[in-house]
């Protein structure tokens, strides 16, 4: 299977606490919401679009703890993603976690790449990380992540946890597909292309 990171960020590149005022309020942050004014038909589309490729949901114990709390609690039948959220298989990356209320749920313990990377290594398509910004991090600096999305509001904030926040190794992205909402929302996605490249800037004749 494929694993891929969605994630939401501001322009400046901060990504906690998108969808409310209090969803992560770790370490006093309190600018929480940022995203839904920026929701509109276009945004919910897509992200559905990219939730339909999902074989399964792989999340650290903080987020589906978050998550076993909230999405079993939306009842509205139209609401997009309740269904899919509630009824596809949960893996969730824990040593610490006692107890599965959500399910159907299969925790994956010992040494968190290698219990992934033995997951990743079974037929299917994709393997989702949404929120879990310490897994996904931990896991794209490993090298077990295929595809990067992100949604990039038009807002700064200048405070709260950034996205992939390190320390980790440098990875390169390569760019396969971006547009934008009409409320101002920004698509990028990335495939991997593994160690950053690096290099030295020559001048005007390196480019020509």
């Amino acid at each position: 299977m494929k694993i891929t990171i969605t994630r939401f960020v501001t322009l400046d590149g901060v990504s906690q606490g998108p969808g409310s005022p209090d969803e992560d309020t770790t370490d006093g942050f309190a600018r929480g919401g940022w995203l839904v004014p920026h929701i509109d038909a276009a945004f919910v589309r897509r992200t559905s679009d990219w939730l339909d490729l999902a074989d399964g949901l792989l999340l650290g114990r903080r987020t589906y703890e978050a998550f076993a709390r909230d999405w079993p609690e939306i009842t509205d039948p139209a609401d997009p993603f309740t269904g899919r959220m509630n009824t596809l298989p949960k893996y969730v990356v824990s040593n610490t976690l006692t107890e599965c209320t959500w399910h159907p749920a299969t925790v994956l313990r010992g040494d968190p790449v290698r219990a992934v990377a033995e997951l990743k290594a079974r037929p299917g398509r994709e393997l989702q990380i949404h929120g879990s910004a310490r897994l996904g991090d931990a896991l794209l600096s490993a090298g077990l992540i295929d595809t990067l999305r992100l949604v990039v509001a038009p807002t700064v904030l200048w405070t709260g946890r950034r996205f992939s926040a390190g320390p980790g190794a440098a990875s390169g992205l390569r760019l396969v597909r971006h547009d934008a909402t009409p409320a101002g929302l920004l698509f990028l996605e990335y495939a991997t292309t593994g160690e950053a490249p690096r290099g030295e800037y020559e001048g005007v004749a390196a480019f020509v």
